[in-house]
């Protein structure tokens, strides 16, 4: 699952990009969508055990769920 692991987190970490651009522009509307997005991602994250943040633990050699 390491392609799949790795296509959350990256949906993760654009989400978090594209709420740190709309909090610096300023934009409500932008924030608001970009916020939903990040809790959907980081919800498939959690719903299959993935860590977003791709951190100790999260590699298919620690026996956690990939």
């Amino acid at each position: 699952m390491g392609g799949f692991a790795e296509s959350v987190r990256e949906r993760v970490r654009a989400a978090r990009a594209a709420v740190a651009a709309a909090q610096t522009a300023d934009d409500a509307y932008a924030l608001a969508v970009a916020e939903d997005e990040l809790d959907d991602a980081l919800r498939v994250a959690g719903n299959v055990g993935i860590d977003p943040d791709g951190g100790p633990g999260a590699g298919p050699e620690s026996g956690a769920p990939e």
